[in-house]
């Protein structure tokens, strides 16, 4: 599983029958900074994702990618790369907390 912040929403009128009724949303991976682990950097890409728990933009989001991503509830035969499986309350690294719901 990767972390990421949903950046926007992407809209294809057409696509795949399995994605029907699907949300389909834009989303920058958070990587820990190397360089200061009390903190992220964002990813340089962006991946879409199927959203399969009902977040919105801006949130931090937990996301699986490849075979995974196909397991998630009702996706089995869906054409899914991606799948976002979680939000996030918060974030602790080295017993710090670097991210929270509550700080925005």
């Amino acid at each position: 599983m990767f972390l990421a912040k949903v950046e926007g929403a992407v809209v294809a009128t057409k696509k795949s029958p399995n994605l029907s009724g699907r949300k389909l949303l834009l989303l920058r991976p958070q990587l820990v900074d190397e360089k200061d682990p009390t903190k992220f950097r964002p990813g340089v890409n962006t991946i879409v994702a199927v959203d399969s728990v009902g977040c919105g933009e801006g949130e931090m989001v937990m996301f699986c990618q490849g075979s995974s991503a196909r397991l998630a509830p009702s996706l089995k035969d869906a054409p899914v790369d991606a799948v976002i499986v979680g939000i996030v309350d918060s974030v602790d690294v080295f017993g710090k907390q670097i991210y929270s719901t509550k700080q925005e």
